[in-house]
């Protein structure tokens, strides 16, 4: 007997249980937030339902849940239809599933969850896009997507040019991040000494490299001895500090000898607190995650070296990529010109199937993936 013989789905409306026949009247399903706090923990039950609901011929289309069944020919003027191929994990994401306010509304329950991913036109009645163009944007934990594209702005097309995977790492939204956050408020330039946690995740060692290509002295901080090999060795960073296996404080004492000019963080924590005795003069921090209090019950102590700010009359700034979307061509111009000389390394951790959606995410914060976290649908 297969799942849909035996299940009754519904959380509230179209409690009917789903047998083969009926089935069809459900068809491709997102992933809801239902409670994707403990689904993307333990999931192997909710991983077996979801790869006996994929495939059929209707769509689960974005919230409200009242209006998730529809066809593929229902699609109203200047909306596009998206078969997703590729979706994007990031940090931020876990962030969305607390419900408390944000800078993005919070995921909630039987909404599909929020990601960026890169999917094919298969229906259009928008002059823009026409079937078979590649767009990226906010796709969804879902198998397909119904979206105007003009609503959000948050979705462009995409050219042949590079690899999926490669778009949605580099030329994605971490790339953009890394970019800006380097050059437009880090404004690296030569001699800086460039400290950067999380080095070996997609956004980490994206703007290691950056800081390098122009010209800094990089210590990246990441866990276990293949990150830091591959930063070493093939990201070119000058020094890297394995947090799993060494002390990150007694580390920078001999590693940040000449002090941080710049520290691009995404960690948080007790990170934060060791690079902070270390700043000089008129250093720069920006924080651009806090990857180690995403999953804390309790929220983290502060660090308790706030001072050295004054004293090294030092600035601090927390940024989100958000506000450069609108303006990213810069951005892009520029990492797909390192990309054409070869001049940035990256890696793609890649999960088959979108039933491996919270795994993908779990990767994340257990250091599994190196590089950008993808499940290919």
């Amino acid at each position: 007997m297969c799942i849909r013989d035996r299940l009754g789905i519904g959380a509230g409306l179209n409690k009917r249980k789903i047998s083969g026949k009926n089935s069809r009247n459900w068809g491709a399903l997102g992933w809801l937030r239902h409670d994707i706090l403990g689904i993307m923990l333990e999931s192997s039950l909710q991983n077996e339902i979801l790869k006996d609901l994929i495939g059929a011929d209707y769509l689960r289309i974005n919230s409200p849940i009242g209006n998730v069944n529809r066809r593929m020919d229902d699609i109203s003027e200047n909306e596009i239809i998206l078969k997703n191929k590729f979706i994007s994990f990031d940090p931020t994401q876990r962030g969305w599933l607390n419900d408390a306010p944000g800078y993005l509304p919070p995921v909630q329950i039987d909404e599909v969850v929020r990601a960026m991913g890169v999917g094919e036109v298969v229906e259009s009645k928008n002059d823009q896009y026409q079937v078979g163009d590649l767009v990226i944007g906010f796709t969804g934990w879902q198998t397909y997507n119904k979206t105007v594209p003009s609503d959000t702005g948050r979705f462009r097309k995409l050219s042949d040019k590079f690899p999926i995977p490669t778009t949605l790492n580099v030329l994605g939204a971490t790339g953009i991040t890394a970019y800006y956050g380097m050059v437009e408020l880090g404004q690296v330039k030569e001699g800086m000494n460039v400290l950067v946690s999380g080095a070996a995740g997609a956004t980490g060692s994206v703007a290691a490299q950056i800081a390098k290509l122009n010209g800094c002295n990089v210590i990246g901080i990441a866990g276990g001895e293949s990150k830091c090999s591959w930063l070493k060795n093939d990201c070119g960073l000058d020094e890297v500090i394995d947090y799993k296996n060494s002390n990150v404080a007694d580390e920078l004492k001999t590693k940040a000898k000449n002090g941080i000019d710049l520290f691009f963080d995404n960690v948080g924590g007790e990170i934060l607190e060791s690079a902070l005795n270390h700043i000089n003069l008129n250093a720069k921090v920006l924080l651009c995650g806090g990857i180690s209090g995403y999953n804390s019950t309790e929220p983290l102590p502060g660090p308790r070296n706030l001072m050295n700010l004054v004293i090294r009359r030092a600035t601090i700034e927390g940024f989100l990529v958000m506000d450069y979307l609108p303006n990213s061509k810069k951005a892009l111009e520029q990492l797909e010109e390192y990309l054409e000389n070869n001049q940035l390394e990256h890696q793609e951790d890649i999960l088959t199937g979108i039933e491996n959606c919270p795994d993908a995410l779990n990767r994340l914060f257990t250091g599994q993936n190196i590089g950008k976290q993808l499940v290919e649908v």
